[in-house]
C-alpha cells in the first residue's frame, strides 16, 4: 500500500556564432567556442497510462517500477535502479527498466490493474505482458543486474558438464530426461518458467553429472536439491499444478530457523507466504533447555507434515520485529503463536517442551480461544477523538449504537498526522451530538477487527448507528467529512426503527458483516 512526478526536462540554449568573414576588420572579437552542458543520460524509461501498453509490445523484457513520489525507498532505490538499467542496456537479449509514477491520478488505475499495493512494486513483463511476474530480487545495483540477467536468460538451464552442476548444490531444481521432447519435458519447461522469479532450474540428459544421488536416479523424474532436512527428494508426477504444489511444499524446512544468518532469511520468506497456518516457536537460544525445545518440536512438526501447518522457531534477539507485529512481551519467552490463514491467533506464553505437543493438540481440535493483540483500554478517554483499541472497539464502536467515524492509523505515517487536528476538528463540531462519536485506533498496535479492511494509512471508517459500514474515501478536509457523517449518519430514534424492521437489504448487509 498515491502529483505528478516527471522525467526532468533539460532545455539547452545553443549559441549560434556568424562565421566570421576573412575581410574581417583586425579589432573584431574573436570566436569563441562554446560547448553545451552534458546532458545525463536516464536509462530507466519513464511510462505512464498512455504509453504503457505500447511499451510493452515494443519491448519483449521489461520490469517495471511503480513507485510514489514521496516514498523514501523508492527515493532509495531510484539511483540503484539507474545505475542497473544503465549496465542492463548493452545486454542481449536486451533487458528494458522502466517506471511509473503511481501517486499520479492519470496511472491509478494502472497501478489497480497490476494489484500495487505498496511503494515500490516492482513487475517483469514478458512477451507484450503475457506473462506478468513479481520482482523478488535484491535493491542494489549489481543485484538487480545479475538477477535480471538470469530472469532474461532461458528459465531451465541444460546441465552439459560437472561445472554447469557445480551450481545444482543446495537449492536447484533439475529435471532429468531420456530426451529432451515429449509432453513431460514441455510441462517442466512450463514449471521452471512459472516459477522462474522464486527458483533455479536445470535439465539434463546425464544423471551422472549431478553432485548427489545420481545412481538412484530414472528418468524422467524432478529432483530437488536441499541444504536442510533430507539433501534431495524425487517426483515423478509432470503435472504442472502437482509439480508446483510439490516444490513450494519441500522447499521449506520441516523447521524454518528465524536467526540473524541472513542465509536463512529466504526460507522464512517462503515460510511466511504459505497458506498454512503457521506455528512460531519464540527461545532465548542461549537458554539450557533450548536442545529439548528443539527436538520436541521437530517431532511434532515431522508428525504433523501435510496437516496445513507450517514450523518455524526463532531467537527472541532476532524476532523483536515478530514480536512488535504481535503484540508479544519478552516476559513471555519461551512462547508459542499460531496464525491461521484467516489471521486468528492462538498464544502460549512461559512454555514448557512437554507442553507443546497437548496444546497444538488442543489447537488442532478447536478448543483455544484466540488471542487478540490491544493496548490497554485507557484510563481516561477525554480527548475529543475517542481512543480505541482492540479490547474496546465493540463496546465504543460495533455495538455503541451511535455514528461512528473511525480511523485507523499509524504513528510513524504523515498523512496521519496531517488529518489529526483536522479530526480533531470534525469531534469538536460534533461535541454537543451525543448520538455522533470520532474515534481513532493505532492499527500497528492492535488487531484490526475482520470487519474492516486496513492496507493503508490513514484508512477511514464509517459505521451509522443502524449498523451500516461504508468506507469514507472522500476529501480530507474539516467541511468534507462533517458533510459527509451529516449525510449518512442515522439518529437514535431512527437506528433503533431500523433495527426493528431490518429492509432484506439490511439484513444481508448485517449477514455479511
Amino acid at each position: 500500500m498515491a502529483s505528478v512526478s516527471r522525467v526532468s526536462i533539460s532545455i539547452l540554449l545553443f549559441l549560434a556564432l556568424s562565421s566570421i568573414s576573412s575581410l574581417a576588420v583586425a579589432d573584431e572579437a574573436p570566436e569563441v567556442s562554446v560547448e553545451a552542458p552534458e546532458v545525463p543520460v536516464e536509462h530507466v524509461l519513464t511510462l505512464e497510462a498512455s504509453n504503457f501498453d505500447d511499451a510493452l509490445a515494443k519491448h519483449p523484457f521489461i520490469v517495471v517500477e511503480f513507485y510514489a513520489p514521496w516514498c523514501g525507498h523508492c527515493k532509495n532505490l531510484a539511483p540503484e535502479y539507474e545505475k542497473a538499467a544503465s549496465a542492463l542496456s548493452t545486454h542481449e537479449p536486451p533487458v528494458v527498466l522502466a517506471k511509473v509514477d503511481a501517486n499520479d491520478d492519470v496511472n491509478k488505475e494502472l497501478a489497480t490493474k497490476y494489484e500495487v499495493r505498496g511503494f515500490p512494486t516492482l513487475k517483469i513483463f514478458r512477451n507484450g505482458g503475457k506473462s506478468i511476474q513479481d520482482y523478488k530480487g535484491p535493491r542494489d545495483a549489481d543485484g538487480i543486474v545479475e538477477y535480471l540477467k538470469k530472469q532474461a536468460g532461458p528459465a531451465s538451464a541444460e546441465i552439459k558438464s560437472k561445472e554447469d552442476a557445480a551450481s545444482v548444490i543446495d537449492e536447484k531444481k533439475v529435471g532429468i530426461f531420456s530426451e529432451f521432447s515429449g509432453e513431460k519435458f514441455e510441462n517442466f519447461i512450463a514449471l521452471a518458467e512459472k516459477l522462474r522469479s522464486d527458483y533455479d532450474f536445470g535439465h539434463t540428459l546425464d544423471a551422472t553429472l549431478l553432485p548427489r544421488g545420481e545412481a538412484t536416479a530414472k528418468p524422467p523424474v524432478v529432483r530437488l536439491f536441499k541444504p536442510f532436512d533430507e539433501l534431495f527428494v524425487d517426483f515423478q508426477d509432470f503435472d504442472v499444478d502437482t509439480m508446483v504444489k510439490f516444490i513450494e511444499e519441500a522447499s521449506i524446512p520441516t523447521v524454518t530457523l528465524f536467526n540473524k544468518d541472513p542465509s536463512n532469511h529466504p526460507f522464512v520468506m517462503k515460510f511466511f507466504n504459505s497458506p498454512n497456518a503457521k506455528a512460531m516457536l519464540f527461545l532465548n537460544f542461549s537458554s539450557e533447555s533450548i536442545e529439548s525445545f528443539k527436538s520436541t518440536y521437530h517431532d511434532v512438526a515431522k508428525d504433523l507434515k501435510g496437516k496445513n501447518i507450517s514450523f518455524l522457531i526463532g531467537d527472541v534477539e532476532a524476532s523483536q520485529g515478530a514480536f512488535q507485529y504481535f503484540g508479544l512481551q519478552d516476559s513471555q519467552v519461551p512462547l508459542i503463536i499460531i496464525q491461521t490463514a484467516d489471521d486468528q491467533k492462538y498464544l502460549k506464553p512461559n512454555l514448557e517442551p512437554r507442553q507443546i505437543v497437548a496444546w497444538l493438540d488442543e489447537f488442532l481440535a478447536g478448543s483455544l480461544k484466540p488471542f487478540k493483540k490491544s493496548e490497554p483500554i485507557p484510563e481516561t478517554n477525554d480527548e475529543p477523538v475517542k481512543v480505541v483499541v482492540s479490547d474496546s472497539v465493540d463496546d465504543l464502536v460495533l455495538k455503541s449504537g451511535k455514528n461512528v467515524l473511525l480511523e485507523f492509523y499509524a504513528p510513524w505515517c504523515g498523512h496521519c498526522q496531517k488529518l489529526a487536528p483536522i479530526l480533531d476538528e470534525v469531534a469538536v463540531s460534533f461535541a454537543n451530538d451525543a448520538d455522533v462519536t470520532i474515534a481513532k485506533m493505532d492499527a500497528t498496535a492492535n488487531d484490526v477487527p475482520n470487519d474492516f479492511t486496513v492496507q493503508g494509512y490513514p484508512t477511514l471508517y464509517f459505521l451509522s448507528a443502524s449498523g451500516k459500514l461504508e468506507q469514507y474515501e472522500g476529501d480530507r478536509t474539516k467541511e468534507a467529512i462533517i458533510e459527509f457523517i451529516q449525510k449518512n449518519k442515522d439518529t437514535t430514534s431512527q437506528a433503533s426503527s431500523l433495527k426493528e424492521e431490518p429492509t432484506e437489504q439490511e439484513s444481508t448487509l448485517k449477514d455479511e458483516l
